[in-house]
């Protein structure tokens, strides 16, 4: 029971974090196309943290397939932005994915701790920008 464990709490963070995804593009979408937002520092930090989840949930066998990258461009899709806004977001998302693939070339115990603390890290994020929208 202990080695499943951490996945259990893997999935009920991935289906929280997808969740609030959800409520964040609605919110994002309503906030308009200005180029710069007060939420931007929080938003990149999410997008870098969906390219680690991304890389990090493959590696450790999840078999989420695209799921992860899907919904970047589901994010940025909502944020109606400009091409540098939405190379500026990619390039986050990106980051967040090399960086992992640099550090870990398996799945070890400390990639699933990374992975648990990112679903947590980024439910946290997605909630407080669902709440920062009009």
């Amino acid at each position: 029971m202990h080695a499943l464990g951490p996945l259990v709490i893997t999935k009920r963070a991935a289906a929280a974090l997808l969740a609030g995804l959800t409520l964040m593009g609605a919110s994002v979408r309503v906030a308009g196309a200005q180029d710069a937002k007060p939420y931007d520092d929080q938003l990149m930090r999410l997008a870098e943290i969906l390219g680690a989840v991304h890389y990090l949930r493959e590696l450790c066998s999840a078999n989420d397939g695209q799921l992860w990258r899907e919904h970047m461009r589901t994010l940025i899709d909502a944020e109606t932005a400009s091409a540098l806004r939405k190379s500026r977001i990619t390039r986050s998302f990106n980051q967040g994915y090399r960086s992992y693939s640099r550090t870990y070339t398996s799945c070890t115990p400390s990639a699933q701790t990374a992975i648990d603390r990112f679903m947590a890290e980024g439910v946290e994020l997605s909630e407080q920008l669902a709440e920062k929208a009009p």
